[in-house]
């Protein structure tokens, strides 16, 4: 009978060992970011909020075609920063069967080539007649970014004699600052949200043949195998949601935390705490 018992009691702690390991295995979120700065915000605003309700966030930086591959494959859950209709349409469309678009989290994006508002021209037709004020170059992103698809489309349907340069954003955000202390002229890869536009009076150079189309939305997205296994989490997910000057105010907060994204998310959130009850 003891011999029984024991077994008995073997087979509870293993079900009960299964079941805690369950439980720990969905109270766990791996997010993929690319780095550029809405999504870093967004990414880390996501992180503290489950943090909060008792998840483990795993974070797993990349450029942008791992990361849609990474979510495809179940090597991440969730990635926040998917731009559609046109920047990220490639992507979708060759992993769109592996993933599901869990919510709109920002309306009205737009891609495009920016300049300072100090620059005299005014749209992409007028940078050949302009090249050697730029010196022949636009200065872009990472080379597997959407927006540097788009910007080599732009090259040769307008015909530019110009050369797209890849860098980081920080590198491309650097050559900004440097360019505008000096009141030098730059044409770059640009978007919006972003914090540079609150930093620096700029603007999008016209674009007459739409090669950067119109506006823009960015989206959450999930592996699918993800949405099945943790309902709530895709709820959360589902209610993030924010206008201009929110997010906006989020990456402005993480700025004046000299780039700090814990603190600036922590000082964020103290701001914006019916916002985020509104989540919930």
């Amino acid at each position: 009978m003891r011999k029984v018992m024991l077994a008995v009691l073997a087979v509870v702690m293993i079900g009960v060992s299964a079941c805690q390991s369950n439980q720990s295995a969905e109270k766990k979120i791996t997010i993929a970011y690319v780095n550029w700065a809405e999504g870093v915000a967004m990414t880390n605003l996501a992180k503290n909020l489950l943090e909060k309700k008792g998840y483990t966030v795993v974070l797993k930086n990349a450029d942008v075609a791992p990361v849609f591959a990474a979510v495809a494959g179940g090597d991440a859950d969730i990635f926040m920063d998917a731009w559609m209709p046109v920047t990220h349409k490639t992507y979708m469309q060759n992993f769109g069967e592996k993933i599901t678009v869990l919510n709109t989290n920002f309306e009205g994006a737009r891609i495009g080539l920016v300049v300072p508002d100090y620059v005299d021209i005014k749209s992409i037709e007028d940078l050949n007649n302009a090249k050697a004020k730029f010196g022949g170059k636009i200065v872009g992103i990472d080379a597997g970014a959407g927006i540097m698809d788009k910007a080599e489309e732009a090259v040769h349907a307008y015909n530019l004699d110009y050369q797209l340069q890849p860098s980081s954003e920080a590198a491309m955000l650097a050559t900004l600052k440097k360019s505008i202390d000096e009141k030098q002229a730059i044409v770059l890869t640009g978007w919006e949200p972003h914090v540079m536009f609150s930093q620096y009076k700029l603007r999008f150079l016209e674009d007459p043949k739409k090669v950067f189309g119109e506006s823009e939305k960015i989206q959450t997205i999930a592996n699918n195998e993800f949405t099945i296994r943790d309902t709530a989490a895709v709820n959360f997910f589902r209610k993030l949601k924010l206008n201009s000057e929110q997010l906006g105010s989020l990456m402005g907060a993480i700025n004046d935390a000299d780039g700090n994204e814990a603190a600036g998310v922590k000082a964020w959130i103290e701001k914006n705490q019916e916002l985020v009850n509104s989540w919930e």
